[in-house]
């Protein structure tokens, strides 16, 4: 490529560097004008002259295969967060999702459960139903856990009144008749959950904030940036939907070819078409011209109207598509960052062997590497690659925070 990648990014990772008390003192006044969730990860793509997340996670799974170092010093974030943000925690309901034939989601459930229990809280594990007799699930490596139901007349059998609820289902559905029956305070809210979140108002803000920060370094947002565009009225049965959105693509396509044409970038341009309200990877379809839309065959069709608990896909994303140039073992790869709070708690590798640098890599087969950000920021020379992946995702938490101040969603408790 024209673009001089290594030189650029390095520059952009020494600017970050030499601007940080800046950059943090901006930051910090940004967080504490927002409410900020317990946790949350990003999907990061890395293209050598384009560093961006490609999605938020509100209620993230995966714990379990985060650095164990990064485990260890989580615990003091779960503590730092929860006591900075509420009084008098002492019992912590963690709902959960309720697939309880996925051992691998277990063993991210019994993460969060070993990071809490050991910051000093009890923890009670529960689903947003109503039912009597506890179930018992297994995780990956063989762990029994008991999940209650979390409705409060059923937690009072048990003697358990939490006086926080953190959540790990991402509320697809809405769960009313639960919402309705509880008072507790909730992190993150039930009302950022899938059933009404849009990732298009998420990357409006998020590609705000990589603006500001680039005035303040001094950098091209270009290389923060991930172009994101919604298609509102999406339906996979009227050709007249499908060719409107044919369109919409070659219009994006073409703009995004202008911006590489600008900047000397040979890389031909793709996009990613996906589920506005989508999650676990699901209505993530690949274009590279806007003809293909057309030529979606009956398996690429079921595939865009795969959504959590059936709902349809009518709304979509069109997003720029940034390739990764990690490679792992032959595999292609991308790092997840985990957050708890505005604090970098820690991360994995996401690879794949099936798939190429252009493709999404959060689908089955996909394989977890370790990868550590307990260093971030020691050296410019020792960690120019995690000290970016950490700034974009730090922007995500405050994405996340504006996100929920536009949509009226109040985090009930939090200080």
């Amino acid at each position: 490529m024209a673009y001089d990648l290594v030189k650029e990014q390095k520059a952009l990772h020494q600017d970050l560097c030499k601007k940080n008390p800046v950059i943090c003192e901006w930051y910090e006044q940004r967080s504490q004008k927002l409410e900020l969730p317990f946790y949350s990860s990003f999907d990061i793509r890395d293209s050598g002259f384009k560093v961006s997340n490609v999605d938020g996670n509100i209620y993230p799974a995966g714990f379990n295969n985060i650095c164990p170092t990064d485990k260890e010093s989580s615990v003091d974030l779960v503590k730092r967060y929860v006591d900075r943000h509420y009084d008098k925690v002492q019992k912590i309901l963690l709902i959960c999702e309720e697939h309880t034939q996925n051992a691998f989601y277990w063993e991210n459930v019994s993460s969060i459960q070993s990071m809490i229990k050991t910051a000093g809280y009890q923890v009670c594990l529960a689903f947003p139903k109503n039912f009597s007799e506890p179930v018992e699930v297994q995780s990956s490596s063989g762990k029994k856990l008991q999940v209650y139901s979390g409705y409060p007349d059923q937690l009072k059998k048990i003697s358990f009144e939490p006086d926080l609820v953190i959540s790990n289902n991402d509320f697809s559905q809405s769960n009313e008749e639960w919402a309705e029956k509880v008072s507790y305070l909730i992190n993150p809210p039930r009302e950022l959950g899938w059933y009404q979140r849009k990732k298009s108002r998420y990357f409006k803000f998020y590609n705000q904030l990589v603006h500001e920060l680039s005035d303040k370094v001094g950098f091209d947002p270009f290389m923060m940036t991930v172009e994101t565009q919604v298609f509102d009225h999406f339906d996979l049965s009227d050709e007249k939907s499908l060719r409107e959105l044919k369109d919409y693509v070659d219009d994006f396509l073409q703009r995004i070819a202008k911006l590489y044409l600008e900047r000397k970038i040979d890389q031909k341009p793709f996009v990613f078409v996906k589920n506005n309200s989508g999650t676990y990877g699901l209505a993530v379809m690949k274009v590279d011209d806007g003809a293909q839309i057309l030529d979606w065959n009956n398996k690429s069709k079921k595939k865009m109207k795969a959504a959590k608990g059936g709902r349809e896909v009518e709304e979509v994303i069109i997003q720029e598509g940034i390739p990764t140039r990690w490679v792992s073992e032959g595999a292609s790869s991308e790092p997840v960052i985990y957050m708890i709070g505005s604090d970098l708690a820690g991360g994995f590798l996401r690879t794949h062997s099936e798939k190429n640098t252009t493709e999404s890599l959060n689908s089955p087969g996909a394989v977890f590497k370790k990868l550590c950000v307990s260093d971030l920021n020691v050296s410019v020379e020792g960690s120019p690659l995690e000290n970016v992946y950490g700034w974009t995702a730090k922007l995500g938490v405050l994405a996340i925070g504006q996100e929920a101040h536009e949509m009226g969603v109040a985090f009930k408790g939090y200080r």
